[in-house]
């Protein structure tokens, strides 16, 4: 009996290291390519702990994922974040060997990414946009409006606002990237979004409020957002986004019309969360009666596994 207890318990310590390997990672995000995750306007990677995407990079990582989370200027153009973004992408193939990644932008970031697809499509696998600036941003367009440039407004307002991503970049930090308000907001305005998509428009719907080719230059299109402003009275951000809401006669998140938000393949453009629970902010109080934002990007993830990508 000693013999066969003493049997069971090597037997036990011979798979228990195992036990816990399995549990730990199931595989279902475990895509083929790296994801690269992209943050918007005023955004960062990680700032005094906190990732702007909260909690995401973990739980895509628990299930076999590879997440790197990008850092590109919080306030600048397309273009000269897409750069910053290009050059990371190179490190991450790099670093893992991978020949291209996956990327994933919210907001600013769904252009910024789609820059990097446009100018080395080599590189990239796929792109999410998420409650992406496809077609500009009506608050974009009134706050042009209200800042006519080399005006005294437009300069008390830049000066805010590069204030402001300066703390975050500092926070973050980003500190040595270089910041600039008024080239970001005209980079979203309506006019310049069209430019933008003339140069760049893998992905993008013609018609407005379509659907975009699923494949362009071998980049795999996706896109989802919201169309809710208020989700829940305990976010404080919410009373923000109901405001700047009003601005749209339509659907929106808040920030981003629900067509403007279009890109690829849709694969819904209607949840119940604003522009602010896209990224599972303020720290999870999103709405209780949509599917957790969290499992949208662990879903994204297990599509593009299935997708060989």
């Amino acid at each position: 009996m000693k013999r066969y207890a003493a049997w069971l318990a090597a037997l036990g310590l011979l798979f228990a290291p195992a036990a816990p390997a399995m549990a730990a990672s199931s595989g279902y995000t475990q895509t083929r390519y790296p994801i690269v995750l992209v943050h918007g306007l005023f955004g960062f990677d990680q700032a005094l702990g906190v990732d702007y995407f909260y909690r995401i990079p973990a739980e895509l990582q628990k299930d076999g994922a590879r997440v790197f989370i990008a850092q590109v200027s919080a306030t600048n153009s397309t273009e000269a974040r897409g750069e910053q973004l290009l050059a990371q992408v190179k490190n991450v193939l790099a670093i893992t060997g991978a020949t291209k990644v996956n990327l994933i932008g919210h907001s600013h970031g769904g252009p910024t990414v789609r820059y990097v697809a446009g100018v080395a499509p080599q590189l990239v696998a796929s792109v999410t946009s998420v409650g992406g600036v496809n077609k500009g941003s009506r608050i974009a367009d009134i706050t042009r409006g209200a800042l006519p440039p080399g005006s005294v407004s437009e300069s008390l307002a830049a000066s805010v606002a590069k204030g402001l991503a300066a703390l975050i970049s500092v926070a973050s930090g980003g500190s040595q990237l270089p910041q600039d308000p008024i080239a970001a907001l005209d980079a979203l305005t309506t006019a310049n979004m069209a430019k933008f998509n003339a140069r760049f428009p893998g992905g993008v719907p013609t018609s407005d409020c379509g659907e975009g080719a699923y494949v362009a230059n071998g980049v795999r299109y996706y896109s989802w957002s919201g169309s809710s402003t208020v989700t829940n009275i305990l976010d404080a951000s919410d009373a923000a986004m109901a405001l700047t809401g009003l601005a749209y006669g339509g659907p929106s998140d808040g920030l981003v019309g629900t067509c403007s938000s279009h890109l690829g393949q849709v694969i819904r453009d209607n949840y119940k969360m604003n522009h602010v629970d896209e990224i599972n902010h303020f720290f999870g109080l999103v709405n209780l009666f949509e599917t957790d934002p969290v499992t949208l990007y662990r879903q994204q993830a297990n599509r593009l596994k299935n997708a060989g990508l």
